[in-house]
């Protein structure tokens, strides 16, 4: 589809109107040419002059499609200290402004996230019991030897520990088959988000706003400028999309990146309901007790797993809480906006996942009966699709996209790419920015179908259908 281009450079005062001008900038669009009037301060040519209007604002297409956006290209100097806005605090995007402070670069964090960081790094704990699940990621396991190095740190932290737990397949009656494996599994020793919380605990280089939705993007002479709702929320030298979905989309589709905002939109993401429940006795599972089951051939179930065996195997008298995952076939016929679930909606799904769990155990229906139980929606789980690439990032533009979908579905891939997004803007930043295309990556590769199990990929667990290996790497 077509993109055009727009040149932002700063200046100190107005240009006056004046028809000799009126080309100095060109917009390319496909094989067609589109000037803009340098005297409207980036209104298009034709449209309302505004002389109060600042100069370098990307002007408004009147076409909403993101696609026919203006691409904004950057010419001021990178300044000896930038300042990098990171938007999204999940995995990925901690772990790019660790690695950016690494290399002595400032950035903000701009989360969502009510209760923590973390994004699907997430443990819920119900403080009134105690009850505590693991409501997202369940385990990760180890390939690279760059994220090998952050879970040794964990394990030397007491942050993590391996999964030992007996983990394996279920059908329906309770036939439980024990599932090899060939790599260690990882799981946090109080659950997934102290993992989340950690990664900037001994940063000084990086702030943290939260709960703050970025709303808008404005390249405003030569920084960006973020906003929540009309709040200005800082001005930047570059940026970073570390999440994904919806909310990502429409925030880019009129930033002036279209390049970013296409390969976002390519991205094809399933939809899973979570159920957590707490049972006062322990739940009946066949001879063979699990901590961990992969669950097949039930639409409303595809896993299960027993956070209290799995987090506090050396107690013993506690509630057993268990979270439970539906099939993305599921999730996808029973998605609402996960933001305001009816409340027949949230009975009906709870209903359809016990029943699944029921049969999955082999039990009569009816006989599971929580004291305590909740359901969530990820709208936007994990991808289904993938570019392959540990990153993205347009020079032109100063901003680029980090998260595990772009290598897979795990906390491995969210790591590396957050990591190689920083390093790689790093070396942009140190370059000065005088040959930009030089470090485009990542703008127009292709996505292929995803592998791995509902839930996300396993390295070294034998029924995983892995995906392809990355053909471009970032620095």
């Amino acid at each position: 589809m077509a993109s055009k281009t727009l040149i932002l450079q700063p200046l100190l005062f107005p240009i006056p109107r004046n028809p000799n001008l009126h080309k100095a900038l060109t917009l390319t669009c496909s094989q067609k040419s589109y000037s803009m009037d340098a005297g409207l301060g980036g209104g298009g040519g034709g449209g309302r002059r505004n002389p109060r209007k600042k100069y370098g604002t990307s002007r408004r297409s009147k076409i909403k499609k993101s696609f026919s956006q203006e691409q904004i290209v950057f010419t001021t100097p990178i300044p000896s200290d930038p300042t990098v806005a990171v938007i999204g605090g999940g995995m990925s995007g901690l772990i790019c402004a660790s690695a950016l402070e690494e290399r002595g670069i400032r950035s903000t964090v701009f989360d969502t996230g009510m209760h923590g960081l973390g994004g699907r790094m997430g443990t819920r704990t119900v403080n009134d019991q105690p009850l505590v699940f693991d409501h997202a990621a369940q385990f990760f396991t180890v390939s690279d030897p760059r994220f090998q190095k952050f879970v040794d740190r964990w394990l030397e932290e007491g942050l993590v520990r391996e999964w030992k737990g007996l983990l394996g397949e279920l059908e329906a009656g309770g036939h439980f088959v024990p599932m090899p494996y060939s790599s260690a599994r990882y799981i946090g020793v109080k659950g997934m988000r102290p993992l989340a919380d950690s990664v900037l605990r001994k940063n000084h280089r990086v702030n943290v706003v939260r709960p703050c939705w970025i709303s808008k993007l404005e390249p405003i002479n030569g920084k960006w400028h973020l906003s929540e709702n009309g709040k200005p929320q800082g001005q930047f030298d570059a940026i970073v999309v570390a999440h994904n979905g919806k909310c990502a989309n429409r925030l880019l589709s009129s930033s002036g990146l279209p390049l970013l905002t296409r390969q976002m939109k390519s991205l094809e993401l399933s939809a899973i309901w979570a159920l957590l429940a707490a049972f006062k006795d322990p739940v009946p599972v066949p001879q063979t007790a699990f901590e961990g089951a992969f669950v097949k051939g039930i639409d409303s179930i595809s896993w299960m797993a027993n956070n209290t065996s799995k987090l506090f195997p050396s107690q013993n008298g506690m509630p057993q809480c268990w979270t439970f995952f539906s099939s993305a076939a599921y999730g996808k016929r029973n998605k609402v906006p996960q933001e305001n679930i009816p409340n027949i909606t949230a009975e009906r799904v709870k209903s359809d996942m016990i029943a699944g769990v029921e049969i999955a155990l082999g039990l009569s229906k009816g006989s599971l009966q929580p004291f305590y139980s909740r359901v969530q929606l990820w709208g936007a789980a994990l991808p289904t699709n993938t570019p392959a690439i540990p990153c993205i990032f347009d020079p032109h533009g100063r901003a680029g996209i980090c998260g595990d979908w772009l290598l897979g579905a795990s906390v491995e891939a969210a790591v590396i790419s957050g990591m190689s997004l920083a390093n790689h803007m790093a070396d942009y930043f140190q370059s000065g920015g005088e040959q930009p295309d030089e470090f485009s990556i990542g703008l127009h590769e292709t996505f292929t179908a995803l592998g791995g199990h509902d839930i996300g990929q396993f390295h070294g667990i034998e029924s995983e259908i892995k995906v392809l290996e990355p053909q471009t790497t970032c620095s």
